[in-house]
């Protein structure tokens, strides 16, 4: 496994991606390839083809993918952003008052070329805190999260162009179970299959949309080298990253082969 050096150290990648590094504890899982030091690394991380985002609450930071150096910091208003997903060039990000009430929910958007934050989409008062979004099947995805002995009715709406929305579900037992007094903190569309997270367990819950039931399928759970928190599809890859928000890290990963 590739670690980089902190981005205050421009140096050569001298070890190639796609190295385990961390003991797997499911055959069915994704091992560590490459680990980027980011201060900013506390909410979530993303990805595009050049480089990866370190997100916490109230601001997102640009990192080189070559070297590990940070680039640039986001300027703009922010609170408590949450999970990133790349859409056309642009990064868009959850973003919520929370712990504040009643939950205030909106999506920004990072200009990666100006580092600009601003407001994407306003949903005011949506019934929870808006963790993360994505655009899969020509729809918008979005995610509210419930806490404490609310946690169980975190759902998640699929909403159409127009953001009219078109279909809810909630989370099964199996999942809402092993979340403690937490939520669900990121998501991504893999396959057919959306892969969501908690807040510091090093796994991820693999779900798929029913066909009436309201709601979503559980299929199981795998092992991942990140601890929680927002998570993405790196497009290089087609790997998973995550953080370790104890060590300030961006964890690239890779599925681990049958």
């Amino acid at each position: 496994m590739t670690i980089l050096k902190p981005s205050r150290s421009i140096v050569p990648i001298l070890a190639i991606y796609f190295c385990s590094y961390w003991p797997v504890i499911a055959e069915d899982g994704w091992l560590s390839a490459l680990v980027v030091p980011a201060d900013e690394a506390f909410q979530a991380a993303a990805a595009d083809q050049h480089h990866f985002y370190a997100i916490t609450s109230n601001r997102v930071a640009k990192y080189q993918r070559s070297t590990g150096q940070r680039l640039a910091i986001s300027t703009g208003p922010a609170k408590h952003l949450n999970s990133g997903f790349v859409w056309h060039g642009k990064l868009l990000c959850a973003h919520s008052n929370y712990p504040q009430t009643p939950e205030i929910s909106e999506i920004k958007i990072l200009d990666p070329k100006t580092m600009l934050l601003s407001t994407f989409k306003e949903f005011g008062n949506y019934g929870g805190s808006l963790t993360w979004v994505l655009r899969h099947d020509d729809h918008w995805w979005c995610n509210f999260a419930l806490y404490g002995e609310q946690n169980g009715q975190t759902f998640l709406v699929q909403f159409d162009d127009d953001w009219k929305e078109v279909g809810r579900w909630t989370y099964p037992a199996e999942v809402i179970t092993k979340l403690g007094n937490y939520s669900l903190s990121g998501g991504v569309w893999f396959g057919d299959e959306l892969l969501v997270t908690g807040h510091d367990a090093p796994v991820i819950f693999r779900l798929q949309i029913p066909q009436e039931e309201n709601v979503l399928l559980y299929l199981g759970q795998q092992s991942v080298p990140f601890t929680g928190q927002g998570i993405a599809v790196d497009p290089n890859t087609n790997g998973l990253i995550g953080i370790n928000r104890r060590k300030r890290t961006m964890i690239l990963s890779r599925k681990m082969a049958n």
